[in-house]
């Protein structure tokens, strides 16, 4: 990933918890790092083309001299995310706020804080078996794409498949969704798990009927293994409902595990399956 750096932006701005602070001001400097792509300004040599630092400035002196806030974490913070909202070609940030007249009695050069911010790749698989099953799955992909940190959404077609497990229910409808966001494993967690609350989905049988359920499959490449999560998802290369989807709208993503594309994933269990078994769907991930 390509870099555009500004280095000692000096901005006035009404932060800090005195009052003094609030009301009088100071002068703060502002480093930022910014990652994106220069290929098509290269090929064009077209400003319209990258990110343009000149208006970056402006965008952080105007944002820095309107705002006021007691923290400068929280400053930082909400400046990073402006800068991404405002401009889409940045891929991912970090900004560094320092506060060289700090009300401090004690000679120093500077104090700050330091904050990164990308847009981090994820794929998630869907699924409902309670009808109405389509309303369930396209309002919920439609909440999902309005989040304001969430961007370049991409759904593949439902399909319908076979109960797995507890199998007195209902056929699903399951699919899968790529996009990018700005939020970490934990908060997506508690932003799906809210979606599936707001649908109705009640926790009674295990691989029972659901109104909707939402699980994250990737993310980066991204390992982790908490209680709460486990990324990548622990079987998603054994779940055809889950690769059949995903192969039609990301067949080039790779699981950073097995090292593996997911089309080859999707192919291998294509060949593992018997000619007459349909697909299946052990819903519960």
């Amino acid at each position: 990933m390509d870099q555009i750096f500004i280095e000692g932006l000096q901005v006035y701005g009404y932060h800090g918890v005195y009052e003094q602070e609030k009301n009088d001001g100071q002068m703060f400097l502002v480093d930022c790092v910014i990652e994106t792509s220069f290929a098509e300004a290269v090929h064009s040599d077209d400003l319209s083309n990258t990110v343009d630092y000149g208006n970056v400035c402006l965008f952080i002196k105007k944002y820095f001299t309107e705002k006021s806030y007691d923290l400068l974490e929280t400053a930082a913070h909400e400046l990073a995310t402006a800068l991404m909202y405002a401009f889409p070609g940045i891929q991912a940030l970090q900004l560094k706020i320092t506060k060289p007249n700090a009300p401090i009695p004690m000679e120093f050069s500077g104090v700050g804080v330091m904050v990164k911010k990308a847009w981090h790749q994820v794929a998630i698989s869907f699924g409902s078996n309670m009808e109405p099953r389509e309303t369930f799955l396209t309002d919920a992909m439609e909440q999902i794409m309005a989040h304001p940190d969430v961007r370049r959404m991409v759904v593949s077609d439902y399909i319908e498949t076979k109960p797995y497990g507890y199998l007195d229910q209902d056929d699903f409808l399951n699919g899968a969704a790529i996009f990018e966001t700005l939020m970490s494993p934990q908060q997506l967690l508690t932003f799906l798990q809210e979606l599936e609350q707001n649908a109705g989905r009640k926790r009674e049988i295990h691989w029972g009927p659901r109104t909707l359920d939402l699980d994250i499959l990737l993310y980066d490449d991204l390992r982790m293994n908490t209680k709460e999560l486990i990324i990548p998802h622990l079987d998603m290369c054994n779940r055809l409902f889950v690769l059949e989807p995903l192969v039609q709208i990301a067949p080039g993503m790779v699981h950073p595990v097995c090292q593996r594309t997911i089309y080859d994933l999707y192919m291998r269990l294509q060949e593992q399956m018997p000619v007459a078994t349909e697909s299946f769907a052990d819903q519960e991930l």
